[in-house]
């Protein structure tokens, strides 16, 4: 079997059956930063086997190192080493692939961020600063809570949530949203949400998209438990549950508010140091699986 039809083999094992595996898999939420990891990690093994099998069926004499000395040829840097055979269009395809993902990501933050700077100005019209928080409160009815990420972060609280929580759940949450800005955790949704547009409707991409946003939150919850109780934070999940949050903002509430908050009541051990080290080996080893594949030129 050539290097491309067993490339090709793999981009579907991870872009069809690995989503429903990981789905059906419980140690994500009790480790929720190492899953958003390798839903990540699966998306670039996916990408990675795609361009490197479009490549080989192409050019199917051709190893690995052949793709890299024509990715510099046709950035302009000539060497007589350079086969004389190799196709440009070739090695156009795994170009387009990455040229596509880096777009659409630099779109993702672009547009992301541009929406944050339309809702700070209008922050600074119509909230005000609360020093002792260290938040913007913003006159709104409904009790919410969100933070602005970027170079410029900000946690935002509506008046009504101030007076809605207590002492303890406004600590949880203000902790919560912390964790978010710290973790830079917009970068893993924007990551996530490139990937789904230049790859729609593969089951990968959509639920890496989803995934990676809950487990976020999750990852955002075991944050705010280091200094608050369950039941505070559980307590403020449901205050917070209906809350509408702007584009841009990584919330506290949210559509999956009762999945976390049973987590939050129900917890369980973290997975055993074994099944993390071989979790964080399989994170690794997955978008390289394809260079080796691609190098060692099987069949």
């Amino acid at each position: 079997m050539s290097a491309a039809l067993v490339l090709l083999a793999y981009a579907a094992a991870v872009g069809f059956v690995g989503p429903a595996v990981l789905l059906k898999s419980r140690w994500p939420q009790r480790a929720p930063l190492l899953g958003a990891a390798l839903w990540q990690a699966m998306n670039l093994a996916f990408c990675a086997a795609v361009m490197l099998a479009g490549y080989g069926l192409a050019m199917p004499s051709q190893h690995l190192h052949i793709v890299l000395v024509d990715l510099l040829r046709t950035c302009g840097v000539h060497s007589d080493s350079i086969s004389a055979g190799s196709d440009r269009f070739a090695v156009a395809w795994p170009v387009m692939v990455l040229a596509a993902l880096l777009a659409c990501l630099g779109g993702r933050l672009a547009h992301t961020g541009r929406a944050r700077a339309r809702h700070r100005r209008a922050l600074d019209l119509v909230g005000w600063r609360s020093p002792e928080l260290g938040v913007t409160v913003l006159p709104y009815a409904v009790p919410a809570a969100y933070c602005l990420p970027g170079r410029r972060p900000r946690i935002v609280i509506s008046d009504a949530a101030l007076s809605r929580l207590g002492p303890a759940q406004l600590g949880a949450v203000l902790e919560h949203e912390r964790a978010h800005i710290a973790g830079r955790h917009h970068l893993l949704v924007a990551a996530a949400e490139a990937f789904r547009l230049v790859f729609p409707g593969l089951p990968l991409t959509r639920s890496a998209c989803q995934q990676t946003g809950l487990l976020l939150e999750m990852a955002a919850d075991d944050r705010a438990l280091r200094t608050s109780s369950r039941e505070a934070l559980a307590g403020a999940v449901v205050e917070l549950a209906q809350a509408r949050t702007p584009a841009g903002s990584l919330a506290a509430s949210g559509p999956a508010a009762v999945i976390r908050m049973r987590r939050i009541l129900s917890p369980q051990a973290a997975p055993h140091v074994l099944l993390r080290v071989g979790l964080v080996s399989a994170a690794t080893a997955a978008p390289l699986l394809p260079l080796v594949v691609s190098c060692s030129g099987v069949g």
